[in-house]
């Protein structure tokens, strides 16, 4: 077996976090009197709404903001941001879909072998930390990416990036490290 072998990685997508603007000024005490599923935070003059499908919550904010949470694919994010201003329009609002954007994509992956963090991060030392009395992950960053993976002894990388494509790049771009860095099985 070697590193550069065809192995499958299931990376699996666990948020996505998008953001949205309405271009209309929102009354937040109308939605949270007129909406289904919400909470109104007055002390952070905020509006939470929740979707049931897509499983989304949403943070709405009175100048028209929206971030979008929970989704597990880009175009799922973008329908429930659909939906949720379509149920802003039935509300009464001005609502025009604009400046749809994923900021953030969250994934988890997990190696078929385990990982000898501190070997792996005296290789890698300037793109990853590792302080296991704060925290049981290698911090690795990928600039060019702009993805950051956690990775832990047993395997495991959390990947967080800017979209799903620079996800799977920093995981194809970060297996040959690990590999080298497996514990092996006597």
């Amino acid at each position: 077996m070697d590193a550069d072998s065809d192995v499958a990685l299931d990376i699996l997508i666990t948020n996505v976090v998008c953001v949205f603007r309405t271009r209309c000024h929102l009354n937040l005490r109308k939605i949270a009197l007129e909406g289904l599923n919400v909470i109104y935070k007055r002390e952070v003059s905020k509006v939470l709404m929740k979707l049931r499908k897509p499983r989304i919550t949403a943070t709405i904010w009175s100048s028209g903001k929206i971030i979008c949470t929970g989704a597990t694919s880009e175009e799922e994010a973008k329908v429930g941001a659909r939906r949720l201003a379509r149920s802003l329009q039935k509300l009464g609002f001005q609502v025009k879909f604009t400046e749809f954007k994923v900021v953030n994509v969250l994934a988890v992956c997990t190696m078929p072998f385990e990982i000898r963090l501190n070997e792996f991060t005296k290789q890698n030392r300037p793109h990853a930390s590792y302080e296991p009395e704060l925290h049981p992950a290698v911090c690795y960053r990928i600039k060019s990416l702009r993805a950051t993976l956690q990775i832990f002894s047993t395997g495991s990388i959390t990947v967080t990036g800017p979209d799903v494509k620079s996800v799977a790049s920093a995981i194809e771009q970060i297996y040959p490290f690990v590999f080298e860095s497996r514990k092996t099985i006597l």
